[in-house]
């Protein structure tokens, strides 16, 4: 099995920062999705996705920033495994400016209505549609 952290940052307006991923990764290739990664030996899933955060984005949010949305179990065909993702997410004032593209081939503050219509990673299409209906993207958007 392996872990994983991912974020969505929500922007004041309740857009939601995601990365289109290029041709490159093992998993997803060429899909949007979120900004994280795998784990490092030891790395607690708060840390990793602090760090994840940053090397993808540029944006050093404080630990206490993110909350644990969900701990899901995703099927990863290129592993031939189910691994174990932990989701945060964040409010943020920032914009596409804001962002220094890290990895992939553009991150950007998505509206909340067009999300569900990309063409999305697995993991993404998995926790996305109960995290936009929930009550903890209800709330971070007020």
């Amino acid at each position: 099995m392996h872990r994983f952290a991912c974020v969505v940052l929500i922007d004041r307006h309740g857009r939601l920062l995601l990365q289109e991923r290029d041709e490159h990764p093992v998993i997803d290739p060429e899909k949007w999705g979120f900004c994280g990664g795998h784990l490092e030996e030891g790395e607690d899933a708060l840390g990793g996705a602090v760090r994840e955060l940053e090397e993808e984005t540029g944006v050093r949010l404080p630990p206490d920033r993110l909350e644990l949305v969900e701990v899901a179990s995703v099927f990863h065909e290129a592993y031939d495994s189910w691994d174990e993702m932990s989701f945060y997410a964040a409010t943020v004032d920032l914009a596409d400016d804001d962002i220094v593209c890290g990895e992939g081939r553009r991150i950007v503050f998505v509206e909340a209505d067009r999300v569900l219509d990309l063409d999305l990673t697995g993991s993404a299409r998995q926790v996305l549609p109960g995290f936009l209906s929930g009550p903890v993207y209800s709330r971070l958007c007020a």
